[in-house]
């Protein structure tokens, strides 16, 4: 069309053409064509739709420019033109420029006052807007939705409310707009209330409406209330479910990792004829685990054409890196053409989870190369994959330099990875100097003292949050209880469990199992018992947690019964350590039968794969009841590599029993991974002295000492001491009682045959040795000693 021979009619017509497809910068290019010309005049509508067009891209400049030509053209005064001046200025969050058009307005429609009370709640002047509309001189529906929306968009859900019931309190008839934005306001805190409004709308009529419906599945949802959610969809017609009711339902079922059932909902979308969208692809893709069905959604969005948008391939990358595909993520990557930072970090994130720390690096330096910034999420990325020290010190360097430091997710990161390589000093430098910290941040740092070795510290972190008066989460104190349980610490223990039954984390299930080992650990079974009891809600943690505690308390018997109510139960399946668990207490407990039943009975039942755990738990079971060539025949006739774990239990049994054929078969094995180990050769030896068979323990001597294996003079007490882990601890109690504790003397008896009562006396012999050595110098003191069996 030729500027010269068209009306300005048919080019305003053109003018919306252009901004109804959003081709918004071809309409700015059109008015300053029409405004150039000689012999066409821009009339209302033109002003009018192409500050519409500003407003959509948000070209400032360019409006304020129309506002000037509106002035001086006199076409301010008309209404198309005085809106679409207050739509431009509430889109570019003007709301001074919102509140001078809106004066300048000599008799404000409907539009007018709306686009000012929703910019106004908006933008943070509720205050404003609320006196406002209490000085309109007549409000009709639109005011007042735009004062719900307007609050309930910005924060103030209060405001929001308050106006909703004004509304009911004074006759106003809701319409779908109310409803749907009240209903997302919804969280578990008001289900009551929004089933009263779900009420509202069956009585109203609106429930034919598809914002209300997708409303009403998104608070159920929200709510975890998935059976609701699943009553409105099914209860609404077929023809007034849309797409977003689709992506509402996906994402609910997403968020309650329901995975397969959001993709029986994807099919049937699809079956229906809706297309998927951006978000519907980028929620669906987020749940999938399967290669299979990841090829398959990738193929649909390359078929509906979809593929070239950013925000879809990232999804597509993560996607694959979660199925652990790594190259078709990485071909997804390559042919993205525009790639942001999300792109960029969804590729490192993947190399991260695969354990590719020079790939993540590399993509890292790759990614500054290209002019993107790193981010705090890229930042978190690289440090979860580095297994270098120097990385992360580097990357400390880089956080420095980018005042990335200030932002609390780059220090919990960098705390986390400090931890992780064991440089507490650095972590607690990096905790210090933090500001603000958030619960992670604590969490981080008694997480990494735990692990480091460091359980005074985690109680000493956890004594400083009490303090400064934060409140721990369930995560925080089930550290704090394996803490407590790893140095068998029963008061603080304890005081923990008071702390957490004032605090109402009673019902989390973590804490519960957290407790039940605890006790266990402590020495006191019944307590476990009555912890177990009193949940609400178990899972496989909490069964394991209770089956192993009478496993530790020989309590064989006990621990076989809790296994099979468990089973009659349902609910939950048994997993590796539940029969790891139950083998261990049947071995414990000379339970043969039942033991080799349980075995069995995971094998062909559950059809769990046996782990090294479990032969060494079914050969220590057969060993002590001496069906030493039933052993035998289990490890051999199984096609799987057994480590030395079982061939050291099997090994012992052979010593307990004097079998001279199987103990040298079992040596053989041992020595392939233990050459320098003079446990093999000693108890090899005595293997053969106990048989009388002298020449073969003198040949073990010689054949020790060609290897160049020293076994150390005094070596009994020596290799007794070295199978224990002393903690000596100094430290005053209430009364004024002084203490010796000497903490956590675990022994393995894996590795060692000697009957554990000698073991037991020998142990306490060593402890009051201590003591009084101790005493000559400190005096006073009395002791604490906790005794901790392990293996055997």
């Amino acid at each position: 069309m030729k500027l010269s021979e068209s009306s300005i009619k048919q080019l305003n017509s053109l003018l919306s053409n252009f901004t109804h497809s959003h081709q918004f910068s071809d309409a700015l290019s059109l008015f300053n064509q029409i405004h150039s010309s000689l012999h066409l005049r821009p009339d209302h509508y033109t002003l009018s739709t192409t500050l519409t067009a500003s407003a959509n891209i948000l070209n400032t400049t360019f409006g304020n420019q129309l506002h000037g030509f509106a002035i001086k053209t006199h076409l301010k005064q008309y209404p198309y033109v005085s809106n679409s001046l207050l739509s431009f200025y509430a889109k570019s969050k003007d709301l001074g420029s919102v509140k001078r058009v809106f004066k300048e307005i000599e008799s404000p429609d409907v539009y007018s006052w709306t686009t000012l009370l929703s910019a106004s709640t908006k933008l943070g002047e509720v205050g404003y807007a609320c006196k406002v509309f209490d000085e309109m001189p007549h409000r009709n529906l639109a005011v007042w939705n735009a004062m719900i929306t307007g609050c309930a968009e910005s924060g103030y859900h209060g405001i929001a409310l308050d106006f909703f019931q004004r509304m009911h309190f004074l006759g106003v008839r809701y319409d779908n707009y109310a409803f749907a934005s009240i209903l997302s306001l919804c969280d578990m805190e008001l289900l009551d209330f929004g089933r009263q409004v779900h009420s509202m709308v069956i009585k109203t009529g609106f429930l034919v409406r598809a914002s209300v419906i997708n409303a009403l599945v998104t608070m159920y949802f929200n709510c975890k209330n998935d059976f609701d959610a699943f009553g409105v969809f099914e209860e609404a017609e077929d023809e007034v479910l849309d797409t977003v009711t689709y992506n509402a339902m996906i994402a609910g079922l997403v968020s309650m990792e329901r995975a397969e059932e959001a993709l029986i909902m994807f099919k049937d979308m699809c079956k229906f004829s809706l297309r998927p969208t951006k978000l519907t692809f980028v929620t669906i893709m987020s749940s999938c685990t399967c290669t299979r069905i990841a090829s398959q959604l990738h193929a649909q969005v390359a078929r509906i054409g979809l593929e070239n948008y950013t925000s879809i391939a990232n999804a597509t990358i993560t996607m694959y890196a979660s199925c652990g595909n790594l190259n078709e993520a990485l071909l997804v990557f390559e042919r993205l053409r525009v790639k942001d930072n999300v792109s960029w970090n969804a590729m490192i994130t993947s190399y991260a989870q695969n354990c590719l720390d020079s790939a993540a690096i590399s993509a890292y330096i790759q990614m500054q190369k290209e002019g993107l910034e790193p981010d705090e999420f890229t930042i978190g990325s690289i440090l979860a994959s580095s297994e270098s020290l120097v990385i992360v010190e580097i990357i400390l360097g880089v956080v420095l330099k980018k005042a990335l430091i200030f932002k609390t997710e780059v220090s919990n990161a960098l705390l986390s990875a400090f931890c992780k390589h064991g440089e507490m000093k650095q972590a607690y430098q990096v905790f210090h100097d933090m500001f603000p910290r958030n619960m992670i941040s604590w969490n981080t740092l008694i997480s990494g003292c735990h692990l480091n070795g460091l359980p005074m510290g985690c109680l000493h972190l956890f004594s400083e949050i009490v303090s400064e008066c934060l409140m721990p989460n369930p995560f925080t104190l089930s550290i704090i209880l394996s803490v407590c349980a790893s140095i068998s610490a029963l008061q603080q223990g304890k005081e923990i469990h008071t702390f957490i039954l004032k605090s109402g984390f009673i019902s989390e299930i973590s804490l519960g199992n957290a407790l039940i080992t605890l006790y266990a650990k402590c020495g006191l079974l019944h307590w476990s018992l009555k912890v177990f009891q009193i949940m609400t809600q178990k899972d496989i943690v909490s069964w394991n947690s209770i089956i192993t505690a009478y496993a530790q308390h020989g309590k064989g018997k006990e621990a076989v019964h809790c296994f099979e109510m468990m089973q009659e139960l349902g609910g939950v399946i048994p997993d590796n350590t539940t029969f790891n668990a139950v083998l261990s207490a049947c071995s414990h407990s000379g339970l043969i039968n039942k033991g080799i039943e349980v075995f069995t009975s995971m094998v062909h039942s559950y059809g769990i794969e046996p782990t090294a755990d479990h032969f060494s738990c079914i050969v220590d079971l057969l060993g002590r009841a001496g069906y030493l060539d039933e052993a035998e025949k289990l490890v051999k006739d199984r096609h799987v590599d057994v480590d030395s774990t079982v061939w050291w239990t099997l090994f012992s049994s052979c010593a307990a029993y004097g079998n001279v054929k199987l103990g040298r078969i079992a040596a053989g094995f041992l020595l392939e991974t233990e050459k320098n180990n003079p446990s093999v050769y000693v108890l090899l030896s005595n293997i053969y002295a106990s048989a009388e068979n002298w020449e073969g323990s003198a040949n073990v001597r010689k054949l020790m000492n060609k290897c160049g294996v020293l076994k150390q003079p005094g070596s009994i007490l020596t290799c007794l001491v070295s199978k224990f882990n002393l903690t000596y601890q100094k430290e005053i109690v209430h009364g004024g009682r002084k203490v010796l504790c000497l903490k956590n003397l675990d022994y393995n008896m894996t590795n060692l045959w000697v009957e554990p009562k000698l073991v037991i006396l020998l142990l306490y012999g060593i402890c009051f040795l201590f003591f009084f050595i101790f005493i000559n110098h400190t005096g006073g003191y009395s002791v604490d000693v906790t005794i901790k069996a392990l293996g055997r």
